[in-house]
Order: C-alpha cells, then sequence, then structure tokens
C-alpha cells in the first residue's frame, strides 16, 4: 500500500507539473512576428475580427519604416482616406493640426516626427482588448506541430517563452521567418526569361536596392558642429546637391540646390528627415543572408556613412545649427532602432505580381485583379547608385505605373500552410 501510495503521489506530481508547463504556454489565434506598419496593422485587424493576437517586436517601438527607421515620409495614397492608413493619417491631422500641417516637405504630402508616429501606432493598439504587443522580443525558434504554430520567444529580461498560434503572420523587414519557416524566395534581380519584364536584366543577379540609415536632424540655433568622422572623405558625397566641389554627378538631372535638398524631408518642429538619395547617405550592403551578428557588424558602417553625410552638411554645406534630435531616439547615438531596408526576400507565393500586372493588368493570363486585397499608386523606384557597377543594371527610377492592386496570393506561402508573409 505505501508503494501504491507513492507511486500515486509520483503520478500526481509528474501531471501538475506538466500541467503546470502547458498553463505556460501562451495560446492565440495569430501570432505576428515584427511591429512594423504591416505588423501593426495586421495585428488591429485582426484583432477586430475577433482574433486573439499577438504582436512580438524585437526593438521599443512600433511602426517600422515609418517609425523605428525614422522614414515618416509616405509615398503615395494621398487620395485614400479609408482603412487602417486612413486612421493613421487622421490621427497625424489631429495631432499637428489639419491634414496641411503634414505638408512640411516637399518629398510626401504627409510628413511627421518618427516619435508621434510611434506614439499613434501605441494609441491603436492599446484600443484594441484582443491584441497584445511583447516588446524587446526576439524570435529564436519555430516549428509547425499539427494544425499549429509552436514558437519558442526570447523576451527581454523574462527568458524564453514559449507561444502557440494558429495563424503566423511574417511581419520582418527582411522575411526572416519565411527562411526559418522553409519557404522559397528570390533574392536580387530574376532575368527578362522569367519575369517577361522589359525592364528586367538578361540575367539573374543577387543585386539588392540600397539601405539607408535615416537621420532625423534638429535645429539647435546653435553651431553643433560634430568632431570629423575617421575617414571622412567629402568627394562622396559632392554631387548631393548643387555646390563648388561638385564636378562630375552621376545623375546630372537631379543636381538641385542645397536648400531643395534639406526641405525634402522636412518635419514638423524644426526638425528634418536625412534620407537623401542623390550621393547622400545611401549604402550599400546586402544583409538578407547575414547572421544577426554580422548584420549588426555591418550595419556600424552604415551608421557611420550616415554621420560622415551629416558632417558633410554641417563643415561643407553651411548646416551647423543642424544635429542629431535629442528627442527623437532613445538610443545611445540617437540614430533610428534599424535601417531602411528598400528589398527584402520575395517568397514563392501561389501568385508572383510582377511591372506587367500593374501595367497592363486585364490582359494578363492571370486575373490577379480580381483578387486584390490592398492598393498602391506610386511608380517603380529602385535605388542602386551607391553599388559598385550601377551603371550596368537597369534603370528603374521612377518607372511609371497605375494605381494597382496588391493580390492576396502574393502573401501566401506555395508550400508552408498557416504563415502570411507580409
Amino acid at each position: 500500500m505505501k508503494n501504491l501510495l507513492q507511486t500515486l503521489c509520483g503520478l500526481f506530481l509528474v501531471v501538475f507539473y506538466s500541467s503546470c508547463m502547458n498553463s505556460g504556454d501562451n495560446r492565440v489565434d495569430v501570432l505576428i512576428v515584427g511591429g512594423g506598419a504591416s505588423g501593426v496593422t495586421s495585428g488591429i485587424q485582426a484583432a477586430r475580427m475577433g482574433a486573439n493576437t499577438l504582436i512580438l517586436e524585437e526593438t521599443t517601438w512600433l511602426g517600422g519604416m515609418l517609425t523605428s527607421a525614422g522614414v515618416s515620409a509616405v509615398d503615395g495614397n494621398y487620395r485614400l482616406p479609408a482603412g487602417l492608413w486612413g486612421e493613421f493619417k487622421n490621427r497625424l491631422s489631429d495631432y499637428y493640426g489639419g491634414l496641411d500641417s503634414l505638408k512640411t516637405g516637399w518629398v510626401s504630402n504627409v510628413l511627421f516626427e518618427p516619435s508621434v508616429g510611434n506614439k499613434i501606432f501605441h494609441e491603436m493598439v492599446s484600443a484594441e482588448k484582443n491584441l497584445k504587443v511583447w516588446k524587446q522580443t526576439r524570435l529564436e525558434e519555430v516549428k509547425r506541430v499539427g494544425d499549429e504554430w509552436i514558437a519558442k520567444v526570447n523576451v527581454e529580461g523574462q527568458g524564453m517563452k514559449t507561444v502557440r498560434s494558429k495563424v503566423m503572420i511574417d511581419a520582418t523587414e527582411l522575411g526572416d521567418v519565411a527562411k526559418m519557416c522553409g519557404v522559397g524566395y528570390d533574392i536580387g534581380m530574376e532575368s527578362k526569361n522569367d519575369t517577361h519584364e522589359d525592364i528586367a536584366p538578361e540575367k539573374p543577379n543577387n543585386i539588392v536596392q540600397d539601405i539607408t540609415y535615416v537621420a532625423i536632424l534638429k535645429d539647435y540655433g546653435k553651431d553643433v558642429t560634430i568632431p570629423e568622422p575617421e575617414g571622412y572623405d567629402p568627394k562622396e558625397f559632392a554631387c548631393a546637391c548643387a555646390n563648388p566641389v561638385c564636378i562630375t554627378p552621376k545623375e546630372p538631372d537631379r543636381v538641385w540646390s542645397k536648400e531643395m535638398m534639406i526641405t525634402y524631408g522636412k518635419l514638423p518642429n524644426h526638425k528634418y528627415m536625412i534620407n537623401w538619395p542623390i550621393e547622400g547617405n545611401d549604402y550599400y550592403i546586402n544583409l538578407i543572408e547575414m547572421s544577426p551578428e554580422e548584420r549588426g557588424k555591418a550595419l556600424e558602417y552604415a551608421k557611420h556613412y550616415t554621420m560622415c553625410f551629416v558632417y558633410f552638411l554641417q563643415h561643407e554645406l553651411g548646416y551647423n545649427t543642424l544635429g542629431l534630435a535629442d528627442d527623437e531616439y532613445p538610443t545611445e547615438d540617437k540614430l533610428p532602432f534599424i535601417p531602411y531596408h528598400r528589398e527584402s526576400r520575395r517568397i514563392h507565393g501561389l501568385v508572383r505580381f510582377n511591372l506587367n500586372h500593374a501595367l497592363n493588368p486585364y490582359t494578363q493570363d492571370e486575373k490577379l485583379y480580381r483578387t486584390c486585397i490592398a492598393v498602391g499608386d506610386y511608380p517603380v523606384d529602385h535605388h542602386h547608385t551607391r553599388y559598385h557597377g550601377y551603371e550596368e543594371l537597369p534603370n528603374l527610377y521612377f518607372h511609371p505605373i497605375p494605381s494597382y492592386g496588391l493580390p492576396l496570393g502574393t502573401l501566401i506561402p506555395k508550400d508552408v500552410d498557416g504563415l502570411i508573409v507580409a
């Protein structure tokens, strides 16, 4: 009897311990990895549809490219008053005192301080009772078991946690989750023999677009010139605008005045977004297949390049009262959390949307326009001039296209269930 009681007690402890372990799992309907613009809006919409939703974000901010990367100038869709984009724009309008208050620079009709965008995204998320956000959280491992995803995540200060979900959304900047899940993808330019796009190269390559480490500058009203960065070479930026040292510009048709350059991304409250594509702080590096450690090291060079350009603006062009804003990013170097990625992995989805579908949607064999779930109206705009050998690449600067729709099948991987890549 004693042995039986001991055995029963042992079984009870095992069952109790297992039960406690399982209760520690976090179960959600939708798990979203990445708190960027697509991740936040996916989370809000899923929550509004009644799904229990969790967003994982590596930084302390929400909004991705629009906030964490500092590209707080929205391209296109100015005539689109509805949807989550409309809600965000209206909140910006309310904050700054009207839509005209957002037209501070000439590159966009919607410009704002990144910190304000982050604040608004947090407000929108907080209003949804079915939506949670774990910040400073990194996905370490994920696998598909039956009809659910089991994710191991590292939460700063709390350690490893397990999250189980029915559906997962990859909202990372480079499609990292898609790769972890075994989704097929392409990187770089495809051959025109595969895409039948007139502007595609003859042969495929792995050349991606330049990235940019954006700088948000603030007018301090006094000289705030930084020390000359190590290895600084003004010739790198000589033709960023019209000035005496500009002799052989890469883009002769776009040599504008320094006033045009600095007001390109002028933001409210005497701030300036420095995301200048004409011999400015664009930087070529293909980070996509690098490890997190390799990416971090490579991005230090991109940051340094941006600081060299800031010094060029201050020292060579006389903008010595403009310095990195001290009231935007809570980072040690006052630079954004992440760089501006213009290109990531392109998954092998149920369908592949290309330039021909955008230009002539009704004459294609695939009637993809019938399944569109999103719209856009901005031209093809590729940045490649910091790549050594860019002259050999197709000229994709503002290739015109009409307004277009994005087909649902582009977001759904061909061979992996329960995953959306946004």
